[in-house]
């Protein structure tokens, strides 16, 4: 199964520290957000990934080795870190034509990736002509040339309108269901939050979070009021399932350190009322910027994965 660690990573430019003592890994089966804010060292930590920046010590590796060391690299790794640049006069199909010969890799391979990404109707114009998203498509589908079992994407929304970045997200969740591994970058959690199983969140080039996306979600609480005629019962209920309540006046319940789908799911459970139900406090936002703001600390987050099977099947709609 595929694999991405980092070993105590260290990147020094001059007298600036890029990446410091980074540590982490990445299985299978996931999409995994590589998190922080420009500047965090996030593309920094993709380059040595991909042997583009040798490590002033530490190592970063994929599958167990080093990328300059794999023996089939395009058919182990696909990374779209920056634009590759087109030729405006030369059609889609004809730019991969060119990459797969370099690479070794059959021309019936491009037909392949092209309806991947949705681009077979579109093979055969001018790339100059392309929109952005179609343009990010193309680039992904360089990616997946050597049919590789690991993805690697910076800031792959970028520039993208609405329509672009559900297919890009539903593609990359796609990926990963056959038992591949994605990596992407972002500088935004709202946008990776829709997207990734779990996240590694660096800032000043050093890991602040680790873990599930679910942990991180759990950690941006909420305090939940519910207005309901079944005030002492839902107080007792909430006590019960160990979130701490209170009866404010009336018909009105408080619940702190919860959420609302926690609370609605056990007023559910229990035949419970519900009149008015409110949230207010820390979102995950919130909680991005706490973590991005202070110190290294894994925050008590685990680091979570998932396997599939490997095989391709056709591609999604």
């Amino acid at each position: 199964m595929a694999t991405i660690e980092a070993q105590h990573l260290t990147k020094h430019f001059g007298h600036v520290v890029a990446v410091d003592d980074l540590s982490f890994s990445v299985q299978a089966g996931t999409v995994t957000g590589f998190l922080g804010p420009n500047g965090a060292g996030k593309t920094t930590t993709l380059r040595m990934l991909l042997g583009l920046v040798r490590p002033s010590s530490g190592r970063a590796l994929v599958n167990g080795t080093r990328y300059e060391e794999l023996p089939d690299p395009e058919r182990t790794v696909g990374a779209v870190l920056e634009s590759s640049g087109f030729h405006p006069a030369r059609t889609a199909r004809n730019h991969l034509r060119a990459i797969a010969m370099v690479a070794g890799i059959g021309s019936a391979r491009v037909d392949e990736v092209l309806e991947l990404v949705g681009l077979s109707a579109d093979a055969r114009r001018p790339v100059g002509g392309y929109s952005m998203g179609m343009r990010q498509r193309l680039e992904l589908a360089r990616a997946l040339l050597g049919d590789p079992q690991v993805l690697i994407l910076d800031e792959p929304a970028n520039g993208l309108d609405p329509q672009g970045i559900a297919w890009i997200r539903n593609f990359l969740r796609w990926f990963a269901a056959q038992g591949r591994l994605v990596l992407i970058s972002s500088h935004l959690l709202a946008e990776a939050a829709q997207t990734v199983d779990d996240v590694i969140v660096l800032n000043h080039g050093r890991m602040v979070g680790h873990g599930n996306l679910a942990e991180l979600r759990e950690r941006a609480t909420t305090t939940v009021r519910v207005r309901t005629p079944d005030a002492e019962r839902l107080v007792q209920a909430l006590s019960q399932a160990g979130i701490q309540a209170r009866q404010q006046a009336g018909d009105v319940v408080e619940a702190s350190a919860t959420t609302v789908e926690a609370v609605g799911r056990l007023m559910a459970d229990k035949g419970l009322v519900v009149l008015e139900m409110t949230a207010s406090g820390e979102s995950l936002e919130e909680l991005f910027f706490q973590m991005t703001s202070g110190g290294p600390s894994t925050g008590g987050m685990a680091a979570v994965s998932s396997s599939g099977p490997r095989s391709m099947p056709e591609a999604p709609s």
